[in-house]
């Protein structure tokens, strides 16, 4: 199974602009990023698949690989949809280029639904963790999934989902915005139009849902760091000072 990992990376973000080139323990953002996810050893190759000339020349001038998208788009999926079409690969891992701590056990559960996967049901896989604080089940920026009694996703949401008609039975999981793809399934969804409910709640793995495709959820307990503000920053900056000192 020939399995490659494409970190999508656009330079000007809209609440962080510019994150991916901060610096991060003498390295950048995006540099630390291609490292984590190449020292896994668990892909055939790793890409960077951006829109910006300096984050290609960041990645290139450190031997790393890194591929120019020549359309403008909408998500990070259909950009690496386009590098990846004349690429032989079987599945393609999203990887989010704003999380330089990159866990291989996650990802490692991730693949063998693949590999298990002997009738090919699956069409993508992401991974999900159990939460129970009540602030984070409230928060819009935290996407809620729900799942079927095989782990397949019914339904993602920025609401807490579901309602807790009855507290006691009430168990909700986060969303970790990482995907594995089928090549043919990745082709066929950025030719998808998008859906009401994709513009409605600005998620566009329910494009998945709504065309009637199969996401399997792995569950896990690790839980990613993005880097999304200039505080997120600094908590990066500081775990992997405990980290080197270690």
């Amino acid at each position: 199974m020939n399995v490659i990992a494409m970190i999508p990376a656009r330079l000007e973000a809209t609440r962080f602009p510019r994150k991916l080139m901060q610096d991060l323990g003498g390295k950048t953002v995006i540099l630390r990023t291609y490292e984590a996810t190449k020292n896994t050893n668990l892909f055939d190759e790793v890409y960077v698949v951006t829109d910006s000339q300096i984050i290609f020349d960041e990645i290139t001038k450190n031997e790393g690989k890194a591929l120019m998208s020549i359309d403008i788009h909408e998500s990070g999926s259909d950009r690496i949809a386009e590098a990846v079409k004349d690429l032989d690969a079987e599945i393609i891992v999203n990887v989010q280029g704003d999380e330089p701590f990159q866990d291989k056990e996650s990802l490692r559960d991730l693949l063998t639904v693949f590999v298990e996967d002997e009738e090919g049901k699956i069409d993508v896989a992401s991974l999900m963790f159990s939460i129970s604080d009540i602030g984070e089940i409230n928060n819009p920026n935290n996407v809620k999934v729900v799942t079927d009694n095989d782990d397949f996703a019914l339904y993602f949401s920025r609401s807490p989902i579901p309602f807790p008609r009855d507290d006691k039975f009430a168990k909700y999981h986060k969303h970790i915005g990482i995907y594995a793809f089928r090549k043919e399934a990745l082709l066929k969804f950025t030719k998808l139009e998008m859906t009401h409910l994709e513009r409605t709640e600005k998620l566009e793995n329910l494009r998945f849902l709504a065309y009637g495709m199969n996401v399997k959820m792995v569950q896990t307990t690790h839980q990613p760091i993005g880097i999304d503000t200039p505080e997120d920053l600094e908590k990066a900056r500081e775990l992997l000072g405990k980290r080197i000192s270690c």
